[in-house]
């Protein structure tokens, strides 16, 4: 096998690897640490690459050997088929245990250094999605979604239950992360259809499908607009201004294809008691709205969303009343580790020859073409889900004639299409599984509102910026 594209990309790989040196250097000032010892395992994940990395320290680029190339293909095979079925089968290794054992063998195989490999993970992604975990746990413990949940169930009139619902957690999934919105949120459509005697699957369809449609309006909605947001260098405001509206037809279209094709129907007599409303003491609420306020503005006003996320987190942990142990178990620290592994996955995979591969590919199909970047993008994402697809298809994107575009569509098409079956967005997932105890929702109670909502969806997104590119 001949590596001379290789050996010609080399100064390539050179130039990416001291940039990616100058970014960590820069922004390992990002991570805040906590004087616990419990948390070692997960601190250092985060803490020692970001410090090595601040060592600009350049490793000769070096052709692979062709059993070192046959390697790295095996290797990020192996993962996303695990990243696709969700874990091995007849094994205990899930998506998070497959990005961790992908890395290793990277790095084992010599297909990256290791010191290459601290440099290819994108620590200002890191530090964006763990601030936010912390400040919207931060919200969660302090009762603010409980006191939205009260304040808006005790005033509500049953047929106006499905919009609220949908505009509501559209609303809040686009400015804090989409799958922990649905985590707060499943409890308020049980409550509300409780209360209001009504049968509860409608909203919480509601919920799985307007957590990603609303997601798709920033930055900070999911994680894979995170990751883009860092590599792609996009404006918070910029990114809002172009997407925002998508996410709102998006959430208009939801509104009316569940109100067609879920009647409002009453729940059955004895169906379940209303529950309790929560206590909730608004004096503890004050210092975590004010932080999330001054976030917002923060993102607002320009400033870099990891570096605003991580002083928020930081005031957010500045407490005499609440235990720390509380906040630190809001964190979905098993999705950090899939981040970092999935980094190093890939980077191994392009310094392989993924990368030409897959621009080869681009070249054939015209990925550049809105339309059909919109469908491949939409496509991958429902064979490996949405983060493991932005994670390889990054790499086309800075090649386009209209990078800007290239990533709006890119952020749009993985999150949109996370809504086309049940098991197409951790957001879905998490709801499913939360109504467990009152209600199950099948693959086609599900599909038969997500393949209409993604398709519309999708078309409604690709028109409107093929429109204003």
């Amino acid at each position: 096998m001949s590596h001379s594209g290789l050996e010609g990309n080399s100064n390539l790989v050179q130039v990416r690897d001291a940039a990616a040196v100058k970014f960590a250097s820069k922004n390992a000032r990002f991570l805040f640490f906590a004087d616990d010892s419990r948390l070692a395992p997960h601190t250092l994940a985060l803490m020692v690459p970001a410090l090595l990395s601040s060592a600009p320290v350049l490793l000769p680029p070096h052709p692979l050997a062709d059993w070192q190339v046959a390697a790295a293909y095996a290797v990020f095979a192996a993962s996303y088929l695990v990243f696709t079925l969700g874990k091995l089968p007849g094994m205990k290794i899930d998506r998070p245990g497959g990005a961790i054992i992908g890395a290793v063998l990277m790095v084992a195989f010599g297909v990256i250094g290791a010191s290459q490999a601290l440099r290819l993970v994108d620590f200002s992604t890191l530090v964006l999605l763990f601030s936010m975990m912390l400040v919207v746990g931060c919200l969660r413990l302090a009762g603010f979604f409980d006191w939205i949940t009260e304040h808006i169930v005790s005033r509500l009139n049953p047929r106006n239950l499905l919009p609220v619902t949908i505009f509501i957690t559209g609303a809040l999934a686009a400015f804090f992360v989409n799958d922990i919105i649905c985590l707060v949120m499943v409890p308020f459509a049980l409550a509300a259809a409780r209360r209001m005697g009504l049968k509860p699957l409608p909203y919480l369809l509601a919920v799985a499908t307007a957590a990603n449609i609303g997601s798709v309006a920033t930055i900070t909605g999911n994680p894979q607009n995170m990751l883009i947001g860092s590599v792609s260098g996009l404006s918070y405001r910029y990114f809002l201004g172009r997407l925002g509206p998508v996410a709102l037809i998006g959430l208009l279209l939801d509104w009316a294809l569940i109100r067609l094709l879920c009647p409002h129907e009453p729940a059955p007599a004895g169906a379940g008691a209303p529950a309790a409303p929560p206590r909730i003491h608004l004096r503890q609420m004050r210092k975590p709205a004010i932080v999330m306020a001054l976030v917002l503005a923060g993102f607002l006003a320009g400033a870099p969303p990891a570096m605003v996320a991580a002083v928020g987190a930081a005031l957010m942990l500045i407490t005499r009343t609440r235990e720390p142990r509380l906040v630190y178990d809001e964190v979905d620290w098993g999705l950090l580790v899939f981040f970092i592994g999935l980094f190093l996955i890939v980077g191994g995979a392009e310094a392989a020859g993924l990368t030409s591969g897959l621009f080869a590919a681009a070249g054939r199909v015209n990925l550049q073409n809105a339309g059909v970047f919109t469908a491949a993008t939409a496509l991958v994402s429902n064979i490996v889900s949405n983060v493991p697809a932005v994670m390889v298809l990054k790499s086309l994107v800075p090649s386009f004639h209209d990078p800007r575009t290239g990533w709006l569509v890119l952020a749009m098409a993985s999150t949109l299409a996370g809504n086309l079956t049940i098991t197409g967005s951790v957001a879905n997932l998490i709801v499913v599984e939360r109504a467990r105890g009152e209600i199950h929702i099948g693959f086609w109670d599900y599909s038969r509102v997500g393949i209409p909502v993604t398709l519309l969806t999708l078309a409604v997104g690709w028109a409107w910026l093929s429109w204003v590119r």
